[in-house]
This record gives structure tokens, sequence and C-alpha cells, in this order.
């Protein structure tokens, strides 16, 4: 009896023995697996950024596709918008301000819009067809502060790789669907002055055509109520033939085009508007959008540490906005801004000069 007591025993701790040793084997083989996981997707780089990034690769991969082929949609779309608009101007709003205005605010209406449009004009056609500036691939001797992990290349100060158009870019500052372009260092000014003008030009518009906005709403409005009549009194009685509506297709057509006019250059003006506000603050801190918030990150890290943060590509408000134009003299200002110009920007895009505060600080490098 005792016997076989002791043998039920040692059966028990054998079977308990080889569970552990089963399971301790098991362990060591994750934790071998974990290790040559780890020595292969060494980086000392990696941190949560970086996988995040890599986790939403494919989400990335899909945007970018899908905003480069929408591009061109985009482009259609503003030539569309902006075409309805200068038609629904000559059929509709034109013929009546040289009805009703006095001679003088005639001229004064024919001048500026027609000016306005061609500052439009040129200024979107030169911002989507120029070439926002790349760096050169050819030259070894290029100054530059990092290297392109997309591109494997040296990448200069205030070069970003864009990934919509897998290259890097010159002081880019974003990738805009609207142009189906990307802008930098030499279509900048191009992309603001036409967000300045079309902004100038929506506004202009509303005001002009208000009065006749107020007049077409309150038209349409009747316009609706007459129906609902007419609509009644066609079920109470029966008519041999349809009554005459009170007001024709064409004067429907021409309050619904005023509508139409003052509501979209309303919401494009109050939204561009926004836009441009914003781009006009950048360019007077000399910064761009992307470097915005990387000079943000830094002034918090030097205000941490007791230390001020200055931009390293600032020359001063107004100096930004001269060097944003390419004002050299004062004469500049109307035949580089206030018409067409297709003057090329200051510098190269690849190096920069410092500004006159820094000629006695160590050099520093900030916007990569």
């Amino acid at each position: 009896m005792r016997s076989c007591r002791r043998l039920f025993l040692r059966c028990l701790r054998l079977g308990h023995r080889r569970k552990c040793r089963f399971l301790g084997r098991f362990l060591d083989y994750l934790r071998y697996g974990r290790l040559c996981v780890v020595s292969l997707a060494y980086n000392s780089f990696t941190n949560s950024d970086v996988i995040i990034d890599s986790l939403f690769e494919p989400i990335y991969w899909l945007v970018d596709h899908v905003t480069r082929w929408f591009g061109i949609v985009f482009v259609a779309l503003v030539i569309i918008l902006t075409s309805s608009i200068v038609l629904i101007v000559y059929i509709c709003v034109l013929p009546l301000i040289l009805q009703t205005y006095s001679t003088s605010w005639i001229c004064w209406h024919v001048c500026y819009g027609h000016w306005n449009l061609i500052m439009i004009v040129f200024h979107y056609y030169k911002a989507i067809t120029t070439s926002p500036g790349y760096p050169p691939q050819n030259k070894l001797d290029i100054p530059s502060v990092s290297v392109c992990r997309k591109c494997i290349a040296p990448k200069p100060a205030r070069t970003h790789h864009c990934s919509i158009c897998s290259r890097c870019i010159l002081k880019m500052d974003h990738h805009c669907p609207w142009l189906n372009n990307c802008v930098g260092h030499y279509n900048h000014r191009y992309f603001f002055s036409f967000c300045l003008f079309m902004t100038l030009g929506c506004i202009y518009c509303s005001i002009s055509s208000r009065v006749m906005f107020r007049e077409a709403y309150t038209a349409i409005e009747k316009m609706k109520h007459q129906d609902k009549a007419m609509l009644q009194v066609a079920v109470n009685e029966t008519y041999n033939q349809t009554p005459p509506p009170s007001f024709s297709f064409r004067e429907r057509a021409f309050h619904k085009c005023i509508i139409y006019l003052w509501v979209l250059c309303s919401s494009v003006a109050l939204a561009l508007g926004a836009l441009t506000l914003w781009h006009a603050m950048l360019i007077t801190r000399g910064e761009t959008s992307i470097e915005r918030h990387i000079n943000k990150k830094e002034r918090k890290r030097l205000h941490a540490k007791g230390k001020v943060f200055n931009n390293p590509y600032s020359y001063g408000r107004c100096q930004n906005w001269r060097i944003f134009f390419g004002v050299e003299i004062e004469q500049h200002w109307i035949s580089r801004v206030l018409l067409p110009s297709s003057h090329p920007p200051d510098g190269n895009g690849v190096t920069w000069n410092a500004p006159s505060w820094t000629q006695n600080k160590p050099k520093s490098v900030l916007a990569i």
C-alpha cells in the first residue's frame, strides 16, 4: 500500500517537473524571439512618434495619392467658379452699373474690376506653373543641416520633404491642393498675392452687389409665394391652359445668379481672408507654416531654460515684407506689388544671409 502511494506521488512530481520545463522552454523561446525582433529593428532614434508614423503610413499614403490626383479637380473647380463669377458680373451687374451710376463711378468700377481680375489670373497662373524650387542634386558642396530620410540626400536649411510631390522643397510652406503644387521659395509670393487679390475681389463683388442681393432675395421670396398661390388655385379650379407665370425665365435666372454671386463671393472672402491674414502674420514674423510649429516648440524649450528664442530668418517686420515681395527701391511697390511682375525672389533658397542682429552672436540653424 505504501509503495503504491509513493509511486503515485513520484508520478505527480514528474508530471509537474515536465510541465514546468515545458513552460520554461516556451518562455525562453518567447524571450529569444523578442530579442531577435528588437535587435533587427533597433534604432537609436526610434520613439513613440516614429512608431505612430509607421502605423499610420498606409493612411498617409492614401491621403497623399488622393490629394495628388484630386489636385487637377481642385484647379478646374477654381477656374470654373471664378469664370462663372466673371460671366455673371459682365452679363448681369455691369449693364446695371453702366445704366445707373455716374461717369466717375463707372470709371472706378471698370478700372478697379479689370485690374483686380488681371492680378488674380496672373498670380494664379504663375503659382500653379512655377516650380517651388528643389535642392541641387549634382552638387556635393551645398550647405546642409541634415539629410532627408526619404530622398537620402543633403537637405539645406528651411527645406522640407513633400510626401505628395515625393521630393524636397526649398523653403517649403505647404502643399496646396487648389494649386496642385507645393508652395515654396520660388512661388510663395505668387500664392500669397493670389490669395490677397482674390480676397479683395470677392469683397469688392460682395459690397458692390449687396443692394442687388437684397432685391433679388425679396424677388425670390415673392416668387415662392406666388408659386404656392398658383398651385392652390390650380388644385381648386380647372384650367384648359396653364396661366403664365408672373416672373419670366430671364428674371428668375437673373435673381438666382445675383444670389449665387453674393453667397459665393462672401463665403470665399471669409474663408480665404482668414487664410490670407494667417500667411500675412507668418510673413511679418519671417516664418513659413512649417517653421511656425518648429519655432513654437523651440521657443518653449528655450523658455524652460530661461532663454529667449530669436528667429534666425527674421530681418524685422518691414524688411521681411520687402524681401518677400522683392522690393529693392520705393518704385518696386508699384511695379512689383501692384502690377504683374515675374521677378525672381531674393536669394537662391539654399543659403540664407544672417540678419544683422546675429552677427555678434554664435551661428545657429533652426527650423530645419
